[in-house]
């Protein structure tokens, strides 16, 4: 498996990491401990989950899961949504770390993402919480989701963003237009696209296809590849409960894609591969 380095300064780790929510859908500790166990023998290291992920259990679930194997990962969990709201307030943040890392089963979160930003908390203070929590060795590395490149910038200024994530697709292209990407890059941190396979059904796929066939792959290797080829601090993170599906996402590491290929997918819109 390809690594690549979550931010700089950070861990290297797998290319393709495995997006945890899924596993909640099973709520089966055999299921989730044999589709964490395959993708660590697939070379997966980058596991993301969030203390809303089942209101919690799915952090159990991954924790109790990846017991005997800690030190082979790099660990991301999320605060700040909760239920229908968000919640970015220092003091949420500060109960919050302590919640997970009990359900987690551990002493520290090697990532942890402001999950969303809360308007009515000036984002100065969340991201200073999450500052503190670095200084009190609870987390490595902190990290926001769905943000504007301003806003990583005003939290950047106070604290090293090692990550972003946001969805990010061949259908869902916001963060490429709206320069996060770019502002990822140029300030050395990693940009982790959740939902890298689309939300539909497959359909309308003929560019997707010939790429595809181009290189002998399946189409979810091919959309996974467009992702990897937008620059080396880009690591998607599929989500699947099916150990069937993790070859397929971890072989989109082996393939390059050519100016051709780029051309052929950036240029046009697709109607959506369904996540997994």
């Amino acid at each position: 498996m390809r690594t690549r380095q979550l931010g700089k300064g950070g861990p290297h780790v797998s290319a393709v990491g495995l997006g945890c929510m899924a596993l909640s859908w099973s709520r089966d500790d055999d299921v989730t401990r044999a589709v964490i166990h395959s993708a660590l023998d697939h070379g997966v290291t980058f596991f993301d989950t969030a203390d809303v992920y089942d209101r919690g259990h799915n952090e159990e679930l991954v924790g109790r899961a990846l017991r005997g194997h800690r030190d082979e990962v790099t660990l991301a969990s999320k605060v700040g949504l909760v239920g229908d709201g968000v919640d970015g307030s220092p003091g949420h943040i500060e109960t919050a770390i302590d919640a997970s890392l009990y359900r987690l089963g551990d002493d520290v979160v090697d990532l942890y993402y402001l999950h969303r930003v809360d308007e009515a908390v000036p984002l100065a203070e969340s991201w200073g919480a999450l500052a503190a929590l670095v200084e009190k060795g609870k987390v490595r590395h902190i990290g926001l989701s769905e943000v504007t490149p301003e806003q990583a910038a005003e939290a950047h200024a106070i604290h090293p963003v090692t990550a972003v994530q946001s969805e990010f697709s061949l259908w869902h292209r916001a963060p490429l237009e709206a320069g996060v990407i770019e502002w990822c890059r140029a300030n050395g941190a990693a940009f982790v696209p959740f939902a890298p396979l689309g939300r539909g059904s497959v359909n309308a796929l003929q560019p997707l296809r010939e790429v595809a066939e181009r290189h002998r792959a399946t189409p979810v290797q091919a959309a996974l590849a467009w992702l990897l080829a937008q620059g080396e601090h880009v690591i998607p993170i599929p989500g699947t409960n099916k150990r069937r599906y993790l070859q397929d996402n971890v072989a989109a590491t082996r393939m390059s894609l050519t100016d051709s290929d780029l051309v052929d997918l950036s240029g046009g819109t697709l109607a959506g591969v369904a996540e997994r």
